[in-house]
């Protein structure tokens, strides 16, 4: 059975690292896994398009390249998308929109085995395809070793945080500024900033991770890049799981900073 390099992390208390990836395309991930640098790639599949064959190459890539898998999930149909990563060997979760208790015990029973979850067993990629290939006894453990991580990007989720986290079953959380922007009536054009820099996201940003860590949860960062004083500020915090970069992000920030060099430079010599 395939290690799970971000369980392993979390079990010896070690610091993490993850990026994020929109494209369903393999061979982006094996570009991230020739780094050597990163414990994890998070597949954003809330985001871009997909299908059930997508989920199993990007679990091989991952595997190939010794890194763990996470797949972001929308929250329709949350248990049936998480069921479908697992059992295609996706080895973590990132659940969305959680707002409430109910939420919390929606996301985690989706990634875990009967009884304690909604898991049966079959003729699934995570298994080997046929019964020879494993026992259940394994199965059982791959799904246990998944970490689950819940995103805190609503105001309900904000005021009933401490219920959240009081419940078991889950290991990381991630603050979303925008969407709890939004949620709180905030809004914000596009170029001009909002989210965190308005002082109330901020604070919720704040209340979410110290929170976390108070109540034996890991706070997870998303970073576009990595900005030493931003990195210093939340370390210490106790943040110790981050994720920087977004395929998407690094692609367009390439094309607009260098095609206006280019056309700079070119204007000049017309």
């Amino acid at each position: 059975m395939k290690i799970n390099r971000l369980r392993e992390a979390i079990k010896e208390d070690k610091p993490t690292l993850g990026t994020r990836v929109l494209s369903s395309w393999p061979g982006i991930y094996e570009l991230v896994g020739q780094t050597g640098l990163f414990d994890y790639v998070e597949f954003v599949g809330e985001y871009g398009p997909w299908d059930l064959y997508d989920l199993e190459n990007i679990a091989r890539t991952c595997e190939l390249y010794g890194m763990s898998s996470m797949m972001k999930i929308d929250e329709v149909p949350r248990s049936y998308i998480a069921g479908k990563a697992l059992q295609s060997g996706i080895q973590n979760f990132l659940f969305v929109n959680i707002r409430d208790a109910r939420d919390v015990e929606e996301a985690v029973s989706s990634v875990r085995l009967e009884p304690q979850g909604k898991m049966g067993i079959g003729n699934f990629r995570v298994g080997g395809y046929v019964f020879d290939n494993f026992s259940v006894s394994d199965y059982r453990r791959f799904a246990e070793d998944a970490v689950i991580a819940l995103m805190i990007e609503k105001k309900s989720a904000l005021d009933h945080l401490e219920e959240i986290l009081s419940l078991k079953g889950f290991e990381m959380v991630q603050f979303g500024p925008w969407d709890y922007a939004l949620s709180v009536g905030l809004s914000g054009e596009p170029g001009k900033p909002w989210g965190l820099s308005d002082p109330k996201v901020k604070e919720a940003e704040l209340k979410s991770i110290k929170t976390a860590i108070k109540m034996g949860k890991r706070p997870r960062v998303e970073l576009a890049t990595a900005n030493l004083d931003l990195i210093k500020q939340y370390v210490e915090l106790g943040v110790k799981d981050f994720s920087i970069g977004t395929d998407v992000n690094i692609l367009y920030e390439f094309w607009k900073n260098q095609g206006a060099k280019f056309r700079e430079i070119v204007s000049k010599m017309s």
